[in-house]
């Protein structure tokens, strides 16, 4: 089979459903995943705080590593090593304990905000993105290439090819520029890619999904050139790679809308780091279907949680435009005073083990005394908010067919 070919068959099903969000099924060599989806952050091959079998019970399907830090630690000459009985093909699935999809991100942005904060740790060419270790201040060199080859060593499902990020406040000059070597370097990982699936003798059924990311900045004219540069190399599915809210917060939804529109429509689109409540729900109306972030554990270690403002929107669509009424859940921080004596749970609708088993003023005590079952409460309560929340929006019509 050759290189080509590889991409003809479409891994991703997907419906229109009312309000312009899209109902799918996306196949990867580990399980269909429906879209919408959200992946919680296991950056260094963790969520932090939480088992796999914490994380599974809160009905997360896919989970996001990050190839720079893994890179840097433990390395992947370790991960390749690992092998556990049982468990197949072994690398960071076996090294984390997890059997499920796993999406790595290629770093690029972790990269360039190291050397965006402090110009002497690295530099970007059109070579790739050297740097230092933050840890031993050795100097590394991730080029394209190099960044598929890493992410094939640690095994991972969906694979995110190197771009070059910029922030929005960036020159237009910048902005073009960075969307050419984007372009570039995505011809590289794509042309890597290939590569390494024909030295594996990998077919549709066992070869990694491959994602280009899409860069432009806040102009609409950029956004749409890398995107249809993109897809004329050939990708599974897309990413939208920058922030999503301007200097001042705002909602760029006037961006999100195109770069979606100029990205083709049998693919996945992938909203990277796109994650609280209303951004991801103003974003699946506007025709995005996969997200991740740090948000619901990091908020639940330190003690906010998320609450749906009204229950009974778990038992219907939600009834929301692109322009999202912020009021339909909140968050609560159970550290305040007020909690000490509420012997009420979370939140009576909610099945997590926090809700069905212990109160605030208890999850409240746990916080006071430092103890770690308070991180991991709060932290499986966020998270099965955020997956009940993907299967509201996944009620629509059904698959064509079905």
């Amino acid at each position: 089979m050759s290189s080509v070919s590889r991409m003809k068959k479409i891994m991703f099903e997907r419906t229109t459903v009312s309000g312009g969000g899209r109902i799918g099924r996306l196949t990867t060599r580990r399980g269909v995943l429906t879209t919408p989806f959200f992946m919680p952050d296991a950056t260094r091959a963790s969520v932090r705080g939480l088992s796999a079998s914490d994380i599974r019970e809160t009905g997360v399907e896919a989970l996001v590593v990050n190839t720079y830090h893994l890179y840097l630690q433990p390395g992947t000459d370790l991960i390749k090593k690992v092998r556990i009985e049982g468990v197949d093909p072994g690398g960071v699935h076996a090294f984390m304990g997890w059997d499920g999809p796993l999406l790595s991100d290629s770093g690029g942005y972790q990269i360039y905000s190291l050397i965006h904060k402090h110009a002497e740790m690295g530099k970007i060419t059109d070579e790739g993105a050297e740097f230092r270790s933050v840890l031993d201040g050795s100097k590394h060199l991730i080029t394209p290439e190099r960044a598929i080859a890493i992410q094939f060593d640690l095994g991972t499902d969906m694979i995110v090819c190197l771009d070059d990020p910029r922030p929005n406040d960036a020159s237009r000059e910048e902005i073009a520029k960075a969307v050419d070597r984007t372009l570039r370097w995505a011809e590289r990982c794509r042309a890597e890619y290939d590569r390494q699936c024909e030295a594996q003798g990998l077919d549709d059924a066992t070869r990694p999904l491959l994602f280009g990311v899409v860069q432009g900045g806040m102009h609409i004219d950029e956004r749409r050139r890398c995107a249809e540069g993109l897809a004329s190399i050939g990708f599974d599915g897309y990413g939208f790679g920058g922030r999503h809210i301007d200097e001042e917060g705002n909602f760029l939804a006037d961006i999100l809308a195109a770069t979606a529109d100029a990205i083709p429509e049998n693919a996945p689109r992938f909203a990277l780091g796109i994650g609280t409540p209303s951004d991801i729900v103003r974003c699946h109306a506007l025709g995005w279907d996969m997200f991740d972030c740090v948000i619901p554990t990091r908020e639940g270690r330190h003690g906010r949680l998320f609450l749906w403002t009204n229950p009974q929107i778990q038992n219907s669509k939600l009834p929301f435009p692109n322009q999202v009424d912020p009021d339909f859940y909140r968050t609560i921080n159970i550290q305040n005073e007020q909690f000490k004596e509420d012997f009420s749970p979370i939140d009576p609708t909610c099945d997590c083990e926090l809700c069905t088993r212990h109160t605030r003023a208890y999850l409240k005590h746990l916080f006071k005394v430092a103890d770690p079952l308070a991180g991991r409460l709060a932290s499986t309560h966020n998270l099965r908010f955020y997956v009940r929340l993907m299967e509201v929006l996944r009620q629509g019509k059904g698959f064509d067919g079905e």
